[in-house]
């Protein structure tokens, strides 16, 4: 395993991160088998797991909590806040006073008294960055946090909140999570210079693409995916899109056998590989799972096996766009572009 400071915090953290998200019904996973995967995770040398309160309602924090007794300190642990936590209006968002109630609830669901980074899920159109920043820097305080990061914020709202925390003097966003792959590429062109120019740390999530680079998705293969039974759209392939992914997975998967790695070995160096990637989230479901993707706990991708990537997919593109998670909000909803 390789480790890499995150950000400026001086923390070392482990190249390869164990996220949590298909920690109970989502990905059907047992107690039992989590504790397993974080037991064989952190013997891999694996040092940072990340979860959110809104994975499986609550239930992946329990799961972690549970899962890692004993060893705390060991253990860099990251969760989220700020997706709906239910139909109550005011349990979501950015808030001071959804973030200070449901870190509690966050701290009593993993059992600990802190976490080393809280990150707001997804950036909160409603909310000021005034508003969160301070409730932020008051919980790093007040020691129940010891960071505060940003996830799948577009590049223009990492640098305002930057240039927030300036102003208000206080506490600033010291990670990023963005989504990032061989496939989707679109962070390359403005998020990851900012957070570069900004020394942020930066945990990629789906470095595999919900698995369109695991193996599984292949030309003529029946795609029986867990995540493609939750999000059928996202693997039909009579979306040009999807044959796009395809077509570029089935010539990834030729410069992987050339260069004598498995397809998940390539896909998870190539994350990595990046300067301004300091870890990959891998979201194992089973064991087998896990040890597949450890297997590039040590992988370098050399320049020509990059150069050959960059043919199959350009650098800066997404070659699923309709999937960024970091659009503008008025991309999306008609009555936010018109009066």
């Amino acid at each position: 395993m390789q480790y890499r400071t995150l950000g400026r915090t001086g923390v070392q953290v482990s190249t390869l991160a164990l996220g949590a998200m298909n920690f109970g019904p989502i990905g059907r996973t047992t107690q039992d088998e989590a504790t397993a995967i974080v037991d064989a995770a952190l013997a891999g040398g694996i040092n940072l797991i990340d979860t959110a309160d809104m994975y499986s309602a609550g239930q992946s924090e329990e799961m972690v909590g549970k899962a890692i007794v004993g060893r705390r300190d060991d253990i860099v642990l990251a969760t989220k806040a700020s997706m709906p936590m239910g139909d109550e209006r005011n349990h979501q968002g950015a808030s001071r006073r959804w973030l200070v109630t449901e870190l509690d609830n966050s701290l009593r669901r993993l059992g600990v008294d802190h976490v080393d980074l809280y990150q707001i899920h997804r950036w909160d159109p409603k909310t000021g960055d005034d508003e969160t920043l301070s409730a932020l820097t008051d919980l790093r305080q007040a020691g129940k946090i010891r960071y505060f990061g940003s996830s799948t914020f577009p590049a223009y709202r990492i640098v305002q909140a930057q240039w927030a925390a300036r102003e208000l003097r206080s506490g600033r966003y010291v990670t990023e999570q963005p989504s990032y792959s061989i496939l989707q590429r679109g962070i390359e062109t403005e998020v990851l210079p900012v957070t570069e120019e900004y020394g942020m740390g930066v945990l990629a999530w789906s470095p595999l693409a919900s698995g369109w680079l695991s193996g599984a998705v292949r030309e003529g293969r029946e795609i029986s995916t867990n995540r493609s039974a939750v999000l059928p759209q996202r693997f039909d392939l009579t979306r040009p899109a999807n044959r796009a992914r395809l077509e570029a997975v089935e010539r990834l998967v030729k410069v992987a056998d050339q260069a004598g790695l498995s397809l998940i070995q390539l896909a998870l160096g190539f994350v990595v590989a990046h300067p301004g990637v300091t870890s990959a989230i891998i979201g194992p479901r089973t064991l087998d799972h896990l040890e597949s993707q450890l297997a590039a706990a040590d992988t370098v991708l050399p320049a020509d096996v990059l150069d050959a990537i960059d043919e199959i997919v350009a650098p800066g593109t997404d070659l699923a766009p309709e999937e960024k998670h970091d659009t503008p909000p008025a991309l999306l909803d008609a009555s936010l572009r018109r009066r």
